[in-house]
């Protein structure tokens, strides 16, 4: 498992005040654990986004904190709906020793038999599973390969998910994950499109919104 680090430094400034922070280039983030204390800290924006874009849910990495290395998951990402730039991350402290709970992407690959020669369409029915194991053996993502769905109706349940014995998925062993479909008859009606006048619309700007901060920033 290849190590993913990102350097980060405790920080003062909490609530709204981090907008002072991000307009310096910093990434303001909170680090927390089962027995490590809930510690604000800051990060380099620029940095941070480069590192977490190629980085999937369950991936982990090691934060780097007074000369001190903590390996974590990232917990929850907050963007700014406008921009698409990182606002907050919450990193879970995680112990080598103990089991852990979290959700691993599932990706469909493979070329299904029925949707190329019977025209069927792949529904996918779950595109993340929970699973439960240590986190040296936590899987980036699961493949789920359809090559072997050959007829309408052919399906890819949770059960037949090719996994570690050493990662345990606590989903539903019958849940479908993928399942091939017909493609459904288009049904084309004929619209009479009536010439209409329309008045002008007058639309009024609404207030900026105000920032919020959220809780986990405090």
């Amino acid at each position: 498992m290849e190590e993913v680090t990102i350097k980060a430094v405790k920080r003062e400034v909490t609530g709204k005040q981090v907008k002072a922070l991000r307009r310096q280039g910093l990434l303001p983030a909170v680090l927390y654990g089962r027995n490590f204390p809930s510690t604000p800290i800051s990060l380099d924006l620029r940095d941070a986004s480069h590192t977490l874009s190629h980085m999937t849910t369950s991936a982990l990495v090691t934060v780097v904190l007074d000369g001190e290395k903590h390996l974590a998951l990232v917990r929850e990402r907050q963007r700014d709906f406008i921009r698409g730039t990182l606002k907050h991350i919450d990193f879970q402290v995680v112990s080598m020793k103990e089991k852990l709970r979290t959700s691993v992407s599932v990706v469909i690959v493979g070329e299904s038999p029925a949707v190329k020669d019977f025209n069927g369409v792949l529904v996918t029915g779950l595109d993340e599973v929970e699973v439960e194991c240590f986190p040296q053996d936590l899987p980036e993502r699961i493949m789920a390969d359809v090559s072997g769905l050959k007829q309408i109706g052919d399906a890819i349940y949770v059960r037949n998910l090719v996994i570690s014995e050493k990662v345990e998925i606590l989903e539903d062993p019958n849940e479908v994950v993928v399942v091939v479909t017909a493609q459904a008859a288009e049904e084309v009606e004929e619209v009479v499109v009536e010439e209409v006048v329309a008045e002008p619309e007058l639309i009024e700007k609404g207030k900026k919104e105000e920032e919020e901060e959220g809780g986990a920033e405090e």
